[in-house]
């Protein structure tokens, strides 16, 4: 399964209905999370995610409803007698934040943390596990800002069962031949490994634009992504505060949508002002018809 779960769509101001931004990807059997706005351990509680699951929390910049919940939640992991290492991805100053945290409250963690920080201004590697690669790139906002792109390729190529009975080839070597091996007939004989398997499955993309202003320099970590997450803080008719504030509208974010070719955009990051959240699906669909609204609460498979 690849798969991201919506725990915050709002921006800086928590609603009584919406919360600060927080997401969770998940692969195979292990999660992410992306963002740790307040009140993302309750909402991992509401929705049922365990926490001991998580492996890696990454945190895109420090405005606070990015972050705010990143220090009670890893206080609680602890609390709960997790020992598993856990790591976490950031600005460097995040790394200072922490320790002084926890140093204020003479807390020692029973787990090992690992801090990871992100090189301004730098798109580059960030981790591996298993069948996902995780990238992350510059966006441009007030303080210095990232987003995240989620590759998981399956590298293991796919047996046609049929053909390997014709050539006898015995279920003991079907590892080998997922690792595009050839096989070796007793007589001596080659079966190219081709013959009997087919490449593995298209891999996908998920792409978590944090907050930003317009930017067409996010096309290329876009680009055919099977799933965009883009931030859509205001309605078009507020363009002017969007940009003074260095945040998107929700034809923005369609507008880049559209231009990378992606097959499916997210929209969140809401403004506390607007009660009805329609009226952004309203504005982006005619631009780009795959859009849907970030709901908290709510699975969308990639």
């Amino acid at each position: 399964m690849f798969a991201v779960t919506i725990l915050g769509n709002n921006s800086a101001i928590p609603t009584p209905d919406r919360h600060p931004t927080a997401q969770v990807i998940t692969y195979n059997d292990q999660l992410i999370l992306v963002d740790c706005g307040e009140g993302t351990q309750m909402q991992l509680t509401r929705y049922k995610i365990k926490r001991s699951r998580l492996r890696h929390i990454l945190i895109s910049h420090l405005h606070g409803d990015h972050y705010f919940g990143l220090i009670g939640l890893i206080n609680s992991l602890s609390l709960l007698g997790r020992t598993d290492p856990l790591s976490v991805y950031g600005p460097p100053e995040l790394e200072e934040i922490i320790h002084l945290q926890l140093r204020a409250a003479a807390t020692v963690l029973k787990f090992d943390l690992q801090f990871h920080p992100l090189l301004p201004d730098k798109t580059g590697f960030l981790l591996a596990e298993k069948d996902l690669e995780v990238h992350y790139f510059p966006t441009k906002h007030r303080i210095p800002c990232y987003g995240f792109s989620f590759s998981m390729q399956r590298k293991k190529r796919r047996i046609v069962p049929e053909q390997a009975r014709v050539y006898e080839i015995p279920a003991a070597y079907f590892s080998r031949l997922q690792e595009g091996a050839d096989y070796e007939r007793k007589d001596g004989t080659i079966v190219k490994n081709d013959w009997v398997t087919l490449p593995p499955p298209k891999g996908k993309k998920y792409v978590y634009c944090a907050d930003s202003i317009y930017d067409e320099d996010l096309i290329p970590h876009l680009q055919g992504a099977d799933v965009v997450y883009h931030e859509a803080t205001y309605l078009h008719g507020l363009l002017e505060r969007a940009t003074d504030r260095y945040h998107s509208t929700s034809v923005q974010a369609a507008t880049l949508a559209l231009k990378a070719n992606a097959k499916r955009l997210l929209i969140g990051h809401f403004s506390s002002k607007y009660t009805e959240l329609e009226p952004f699906l309203e504005e982006s669909r005619p631009v780009f018809a795959q859009t849907e609204l970030a709901l908290e609460g709510v699975t969308y498979l990639i």
